[in-house]
């Protein structure tokens, strides 16, 4: 069984999310890679869009990780049609992986990985306030934070046990987002926030200034296919 430091972090239950109170101020998203020139992009199918502080934090952010490192965004703004479309693939990995268990219990285990979008909350991604990050090495690869664990059993940001130099790269990645004002989810290393509900909640706020936001399709509608693509290839993360 992988141990975690359960005194850091804060949780951030649904019913919680729920009770902040959403007061959008307006902002636009942006195109993160005129922002934060110093970005990796990893994945062909990210949208890259944020709201524009986001990407001037992220932009900071860049440039506290030292060489030969950089700061990847493995995703950022999503229309609620992924959040959906992640969902119900999550879903269905998980009816395959756990076929004994209940419709309640199925829901507790793919929320403990994706946001639902049926709540009154809206998931963070959509939201253009939230993003998932990698430490990126100088031939372009994803840095390992996880060993000696597998990847997603040491998902939870204070994993107790991870060997060096791992442990100290995902330091280093957490200390240059919290640094600038993110807040981390504590059950994912890579998710970070401002301004939605999930960082109104970690906190202690009880309202947030990032609501669901639109951005017109022609700016990710080609991207959408190559997500839809990339996710055919997905194995499942239960088995």
């Amino acid at each position: 069984m992988v141990r975690w430091d359960r005194t850091r972090g804060s949780p951030e239950p649904i019913r919680a999310l729920n009770l902040i109170t959403e007061i959008d101020n307006g902002e636009p998203l942006v195109d993160i890679r005129e922002i934060a020139p110093q970005i990796v992009i990893p994945r062909p199918h990210v949208i890259p869009f944020v709201r524009e502080k986001v990407a001037r934090m992220v932009h900071e952010a860049s440039r506290l990780i030292p060489e030969p490192f950089s700061l990847g965004l493995v995703e950022g703004w999503r229309p609620l049609e992924r959040q959906q479309r992640i969902y119900d693939w999550l879903w269905e990995c998980a009816r395959e992986a756990y076929p004994d268990r209940s419709h309640a219990a199925l829901r507790r285990t793919v929320c403990r990985w994706v946001a639902p979008t049926d709540q009154k909350a809206p998931p963070g991604h959509c939201t253009g306030a939230a993003v998932d990050v990698w430490l990126i090495d100088a031939e372009g690869n994803e840095v390992d934070v996880w060993s000696p664990y597998p990847r997603l059993r040491a998902a939870r940001t204070h994993t107790l046990g991870i060997a060096e130099p791992h442990a100290s790269y995902r330091r280093m990645l957490h200390d240059a987002m919290v640094s600038v004002g993110f807040s981390n989810c504590r059950d994912e290393w890579w998710h970070y926030s401002y301004g939605d509900a999930g960082w109104a909640v970690r906190v202690g706020e009880q309202h947030c200034f990032y609501g669901k936001v639109d951005l017109e399709k022609v700016h990710y509608e080609h991207l959408e296919e190559l997500s839809r693509e990339a996710m055919k290839s997905r194995t499942n993360p239960f088995l």
